[in-house]
């Protein structure tokens, strides 16, 4: 079982924001603006374009109703959306409020909160969803 799917059971703590039978969203350990989400399947699959068709298409959907909250949570421009997966082999989109394209270059410098702070922000979002 990968990091992602023990954070999904439960097994690893996490800042939950949303969640059904086949998706997860939590908090990003280290975003890169406040409401910075991770989505995933429950499934363990590595490569996102591995997804079947209509798991996909769900996840898509579970995505958009997890960005409305955050955008609802932090007001902003627009809620950015990447696929990366390089640094866990675990199907993942990352979600980052954004005001400038600027905010989602993955090399600027990470945003740091207290526990209190993720659980507030982590909140939020749920509220929102």
């Amino acid at each position: 079982m990968d990091i992602f799917s023990k954070i999904a059971a439960g097994e690893i703590p996490s800042y939950k924001c949303a969640e059904d039978d086949k998706f997860y969203a939590f908090l990003d350990i280290n975003p890169m603006a406040k409401g910075h989400t991770l989505v995933i399947p429950r499934r363990e699959v590595d490569y996102f374009f591995d997804l079947g068709d209509d798991e996909l298409a769900e996840m898509m959907v579970f995505t958009k109703r997890v960005a409305k909250a955050i955008k609802a949570a932090f007001p902003c421009r627009k809620v950015g959306m990447a696929v990366l997966g390089l640094e866990v082999a675990h199907a993942h989109i990352h979600l980052v409020p954004m005001q400038s394209e600027g905010d989602m270059n993955f090399a600027n410098p990470k945003l740091k909160f207290t526990q209190e702070e993720f659980e507030e922000i982590a909140r939020k979002i749920r509220e929102n969803f």
